[in-house]
């Protein structure tokens, strides 16, 4: 149910939000870091006060809601196909090919998501598409190694083997009979994924690596606000960092109904 009021508001924020952040001329520089509550030079009240730029913070973090949550899913969904196909891969083909797959798996576990995105947006440079590049490259060996290990296991049922027999193509074998009975596992990573890719993309904003200035996100909101917290305007980073703490966790409670859902055998 949170979840679900998140992404409206996400979706239609262009037409619930008090004020679009991005409009300059919506903006008014003497209206910068007011406290919540507060009625600006316009009439207009800020309900959860304003950053410095004179931006109203209820309209920010609706709109990088949007921001969030399109890279976050974007990328999760790209990194998803990616690494579920090289899975699937693996798994039925088996020898050399599972061999060369999974020890790229291995390389790509064996470093820090934070440390190679960092590593990639360096290379790349800022932007919404390179912060997706970069998520979907540190991404893909989870689902990778999650859809190998259901393919195995699905592999060795009396269907493959009756596909087999009748001589159906492999491509078909694969995405139409092995695929859909590995599919369980896979919507529940990558309902977690899509979490843990918010929270990175934030950390990532947050370091001044992620999205552009222009299109901020939640932890780029969260950064902008970082530097007066001492000064007790609390709300500029207090306030986006709720709503990206609320957002996780509400999608993590969504992967926990799934996997109770899709293996009843997991529910105490």
């Amino acid at each position: 149910m949170v979840f679900t009021i998140i992404a409206l508001i996400a979706i239609f924020a262009p037409w619930i939000a008090p004020q679009n952040p991005y409009d300059l001329a919506q903006l008014d520089i003497m209206d910068g870091r007011m406290e919540p509550g507060t009625v600006g030079g316009a009439g207009f009240t800020y309900w959860l006060g304003t950053d410095d730029q004179g931006r109203d913070m209820l309209s920010g973090i609706m709109y990088g809601l949007r921001i969030s949550l399109t890279v976050g899913a974007g990328s999760a969904l790209i990194a998803c196909l990616v690494g579920a196909s090289l899975g699937m891969m693996a798994a039925y083909a088996g020898g050399r090919t599972d061999g060369l797959i999974m020890r790229l798996v291995d390389l790509q576990l064996s470093f820090p998501a934070i440390l190679a995105a960092l590593m990639i947006l360096a290379f790349l440079g800022k932007g919404i598409l390179n912060v997706v590049i970069a998520l979907v490259v540190v991404e893909w060996a989870y689902y990778a190694r999650t859809v190998r290990g259901s393919a195995l296991v699905e592999r060795r049922r009396e269907y493959i083997e009756a596909a087999q027999c009748l001589a159906l193509p492999t491509r078909r074998i694969i995405f139409r009979h092995l695929l859909p009975n590995c599919l369980p596992p896979l919507i529940v990573v990558a309902t977690m994924q899509i979490a843990r890719a918010i929270a990175l993309e934030a950390t990532l904003s947050f370091l001044g690596l992620g999205v552009p200035i222009t299109e901020p996100s939640l932890g780029l909101l969260i950064a902008n606000g970082y530097e007066y917290m001492l000064s007790g305007k609390y709300w500029i980073s207090f306030y986006p960092g709720i709503a990206l703490l609320v957002t996780i966790v509400s999608i993590n409670l969504v992967g926990d109904q799934l996997r109770d859902v899709l293996n009843p055998r997991l529910k105490k």
